[in-house]
């Protein structure tokens, strides 16, 4: 291990002692943790996980569609390992979870190929001293936020790990006899129709191949987002994400909406 690498791991060492101490910290709003403690989970301490990464150069053709895999590639190992390392934390912790997860990517002034990718969030147990780790035996991570995660406990379900998927997508341009042709007139631009619903199809499926190794029945809060980063206009990254999550009881504990009836004639 490089002394970098062992500096790092004294001064995150030295605040999760704090944490293993009794004190909590948590990002969670005063609402959030109220409802996160009636379902039965404590907050142990905010975890974090970054990493700085260099995203290498890979050609394309300004007339063609098609995956930019190395950049793909970059992106995704990136999240993972600032993932993984949150987890690390969460687990150092005994930790059961993850809840309010949030991924960042920030860009400095080192350069537009550098950027650090973040993940933060609040690690909890559950006060029953039953594990709540997931099919891997890692804790699980969600970026619900605490109501949500709190309604979706009491309809018998049961979060299993943030999944993602992407695909940075490079879409061809326009020649200039297309660009003529479609002056002035209403019609569907084929091309980028077909490069765009591609490469959102990659990143979906891949967010769904994650879900499947986790062993989960569903995915809530699905979100689609679309960043161009610093490569231009026609490099886009399509990133998916959501929370997989598993039916694990029956029982279903929210109170039932009430009927008003109407006394009117």
């Amino acid at each position: 291990m490089s002394d970098e690498s062992n500096e790092l791991a004294r001064t995150t060492g030295h605040r999760l002692e704090e944490l293993e101490k009794g004190l909590f910290t948590s990002d969670l709003s005063v609402n959030e943790f109220l409802l996160i403690k009636e379902v039965g989970y404590h907050p142990l301490g905010f975890v974090m996980g970054s990493s700085i990464y260099h995203t290498g150069i890979q050609t394309r053709k300004w007339g063609q569609s098609q995956e930019l895999t190395k950049l793909t590639e970059a992106m995704y190992n990136a999240r993972e390992l600032a993932m993984t390392r949150m987890e690390d934390e969460a687990a150092q912790l005994g930790a059961d979870g993850v809840v309010g997860v949030r991924l960042d990517v920030n860009y400095y002034e080192w350069g537009k190929d550098a950027a650090e990718f973040i993940a933060v969030g609040t690690a909890v147990k559950a006060e029953d001293g039953v594990s709540r780790l997931n099919k891997l035996g890692k804790p699980f991570t969600s970026d619900l936020s605490g109501q949500d995660f709190w309604t979706l406990l009491q309809t018998g379900y049961a979060p299993q790990g943030l999944v993602m998927g992407t695909c940075v997508y490079h879409i061809a341009h326009r020649g200039l006899a297309q660009a003529i042709q479609s002056t002035g007139q209403n019609l569907e631009l084929p091309n980028f129709t077909q490069a765009l619903y591609e490469a959102r199809e990659l990143a979906m499926t891949r967010m769904q191949d994650e879900a499947t190794q986790l062993g989960a029945s569903g995915i809530v809060g699905v979100r689609l987002e679309e960043k161009t980063h610093q490569w231009g206009s026609h490099t886009i990254e399509f990133l998916s994400l959501g929370t997989a999550v598993t039916k694990t009881s029956n029982d279903v504990t929210l109170a039932k909406p009430i009927t008003i009836i109407s006394l009117d004639n």
